[in-house]
């Protein structure tokens, strides 16, 4: 069975200009190196048709960028964290995404709703790599943390397609 969206794919129908927008996405979002031909096979269209549709994809915003995916085992990054915080003193000012922006372990940062203020994913390479990173979060934002440290990750960065 295959994940690619074709017009065979949707159930026979031809499809709506929003379904080979939405067809498009799902396929750059699995494959951001997918060729224009290669795209355009997937929906039906001519070469040209796709390139101008995905032109206007990212006019509107909906395509943000491509990026590659790198594999944090392999760069020795094999310990992965969410690293919950909360501001010490609720008079500060409520800058620690800035504060913390430099910290390239951090490779999300999250407003959440609750007892935390932000909800940080980050990745090191060890124990003591992730001690010191917390130490240095807590110093640079003045902020207290709570960490879940994760054992395993069955999917990750799944389109929303």
């Amino acid at each position: 069975m295959s994940s690619s969206s074709s017009p065979a794919d949707h159930g026979g129908g031809p499809l709506t200009s929003g379904d080979v927008d939405r067809a498009l996405l799902a396929a750059l979002a699995r494959d951001g190196r997918a060729s224009y031909t290669e795209l355009a096979e997937r929906v039906g269209l001519s070469v040209s048709a796709v390139h101008q549709r995905v032109r206007r994809l990212e006019q509107r915003g909906l395509i943000t960028g491509y990026h590659a995916k790198l594999d944090a085992k392999a760069l020795g990054l094999g310990l992965t964290a969410f690293v919950a915080i909360t501001p010490s003193d609720a008079a500060t000012p409520d800058d620690a995404p800035s504060l913390l922006a430099h910290l390239r372990e951090i490779e999300a940062c999250h407003s959440v709703a609750g007892v935390e203020s932000y909800l940080l994913k980050v990745r090191v390479s060890s124990p003591d790599a992730l001690e010191a990173l917390l130490r240095t979060i807590r110093q640079t934002a003045n902020v207290s943390t709570r960490t879940t440290v994760v054992l395993s990750t069955f999917y990750e960065d799944r389109p929303p397609l």
